[in-house]
């Protein structure tokens, strides 16, 4: 069993929120100015500001090789919770594509803005072109885009299907502008929270989907006596106008499941068959 940390759950809760305050009222004015008059610096600040967070919030970073410094490059990761985008930010200097409705989020809307990210409205399809447009020209501009491949959050313990819609929106963008883009998978997972192993019941309180209320989430991570996050990058593909985007879609998506799994079990999934278990479950049931 996972227990909280020893002080009082208010207290921890207002000990921690004001740890981040500072950041956020120092941290934010300074990005909107960067933004303005020093476009070089705005990449880089939100890599300090989010390994600040990570610092007061008790996370612990454990890095399995980098990210590719070839351009243009897309990230293709999975997505458990909130955090990931805090573990992303503090490991490079990366922007977000997200669905729409996280621009009108109260402050992590205001975030997204400040990280440059790139909002697709998922429902309408005649705005494909013009986000594929906008895509193209931000990696075309140096930046590196995360797009988290599922369309949505999984419960932490599971790599959902990765949408080659999704991919391959990205992929023409990038795809069609001539010369080498590249591809790189990413998997982010959770394997112990206060240096326990998680397993199957500790994930949730990591984990944030479904119709999970965002609050009181917010306030099991800020009770949680320290987290260890795994960020696993993967080998980067060349990609073309012609490339098979599912065959791209599936191929990532196995690299990044077989990473989900070493990171929950410790063992190769090649392990996990022999020995008759299902490699998510066992991942799932890990401790």
């Amino acid at each position: 069993m996972i227990e909280t940390a020893p002080l009082p759950r208010r207290l921890m809760i207002g000990l921690k929120l004001a740890a981040l305050a500072p950041a956020f009222l120092l941290g934010l004015p300074a990005q909107w100015l960067a933004l303005r008059v020093a476009p070089p610096l705005a990449r880089w600040m939100p890599v300090i500001f989010h390994r600040y967070l990570l610092f007061v919030l008790g996370v612990r970073i454990e890095r399995h090789g980098r990210l590719d410094p070839r351009k243009p490059l897309l990230i293709a990761a999975n997505h458990l919770s909130w955090l990931d985008i805090v573990v992303i930010s503090a490991v490079a200097p990366v922007s977000f594509i997200a669905k729409s409705e996280v621009a009108t989020w109260p402050l992590f809307g205001t975030l997204a803005r400040l990280q440059r990210s790139v909002f697709v409205e998922r429902q309408r399809r005649g705005k494909t072109g013009e986000v594929n447009r906008e895509i193209a020209a931000r990696l075309r501009g140096g930046d590196a885009l995360v797009l988290f491949a599922e369309g949505t959050t999984s419960d932490g313990t599971r790599i959902l299907p990765f949408r080659t819609a999704l991919i391959g929106a990205a992929q023409a963008a990038i795809g069609g502008e001539g010369g080498a883009s590249h591809v790189q998978s990413l998997n982010i997972a959770y394997p112990r929270i206060g240096g326990l192993p998680a397993g199957r019941a500790g994930q949730p309180l990591i984990a944030w989907y479904g119709d999970m209320d965002l609050v009181p989430h917010l306030k099991d991570v800020l009770t949680l006596p320290g987290i260890d996050v795994r960020v696993t990058f993967g080998a980067a593909r060349a990609v073309g106008p012609g490339c098979d985007r599912k065959a791209l879609a599936r191929e990532m998506e196995q690299e990044v499941r077989q990473a989900h799994v070493r990171a929950l079990t410790g063992r190769d999934p090649a392990q996990n068959r022999m020995a008759g278990a299902s490699p998510l479950s066992e991942a799932g049931a890990a401790g």
